[in-house]
């Protein structure tokens, strides 16, 4: 059974995963796959393979309710989400571009180490842009914000009030 404590802790770090999958269609976890030209199946099952980022971009909009006064803050995020994935793409770019039948097994792990750096930098960016546009949001909006996320591969919790 899990301690309060530990569900105080996880909960946002499931919260930064969520925001990371929704962010960009390259995990990390993922990374190598994408390297090789493979689609992570975790990213398959929420983002079709033809879907942009920018399609991602205004599904989440709709998704969360950006009001007109949120815009710019909501700018801030989509900005972000675009600088992960176009990170994320140069970084698929350069692996495809290495001979594999050359490569060593560190070699594949410094690949694996650059996608996972790109993605931390990237959560970090990202996760200040949606918190400033989180801390702007109306109670109401929060538990939509909440719950799209919930979707995205967060356990759901058991708040007491």
């Amino acid at each position: 059974m899990q301690s309060r404590t530990n569900r105080v802790v996880a909960a946002p770090m499931q919260r930064a995963a969520a925001i990371a999958l929704l962010a960009s269609g390259a995990l990390f976890g993922g990374a190598l796959q994408i390297a090789h030209g493979q689609t992570p199946a975790i990213t398959r099952a929420h983002w079709s393979s033809h879907e942009t980022i920018d399609q991602r971009i205004s599904l989440l909009h709709a998704q969360l309710k950006i009001t007109p006064g949120e815009e710019t803050q909501w700018s801030d995020v989509a900005q972000s989400m675009r600088d992960n994935e176009t990170a994320m793409e140069k970084l698929a770019a350069d692996a495809k571009t290495a001979s594999p039948e050359t490569a060593t097994a560190p070699d594949d792990l410094k690949s694996y180490q650059k996608f996972a750096q790109a993605h931390a930098d990237g959560l970090t960016k990202l996760i200040a842009s949606f918190d400033t546009l989180y801390s702007a949001m109306p109670d109401s909006q929060k538990k939509i914000a909440d719950q799209v996320f919930e979707k995205f591969g967060r356990a759901p919790t058991h708040r007491h009030a």
